[in-house]
């Protein structure tokens, strides 16, 4: 049976914050993603630790690297912000 289709259609084209294993850190503008979560994300940028921002352009981050999807911004008609977990 093939891998349930995640949903992250309300979160393409928002700004994600993106928290991968090894204590990694991207944000960036959701722009397509697959059923093995692996995302595209635009205009993303990577927070180091102390604070230090590296520009990457568009990436794909494989989804087993991936630990949590927190939304920066209003998703439909929500005020809170929605996280989904792994």
């Amino acid at each position: 049976m093939p891998p349930a289709q995640p949903e992250l259609k309300k979160y393409l084209d928002k700004r994600l914050f993106v928290q991968l294993n090894g204590s990694r850190k991207v944000i960036g503008i959701l722009r397509g993603y697959d059923v093995f979560l692996n995302v595209v994300l635009d205009e993303a940028v990577e927070e180091k630790d102390g604070g230090e921002k590296v520009r990457l352009g568009m990436v794909v981050i494989r989804g087993n690297s991936v630990v949590m999807l927190e939304a920066l911004e209003r998703i439909g008609g929500d005020d809170r912000q929605h996280q989904h977990h792994r």
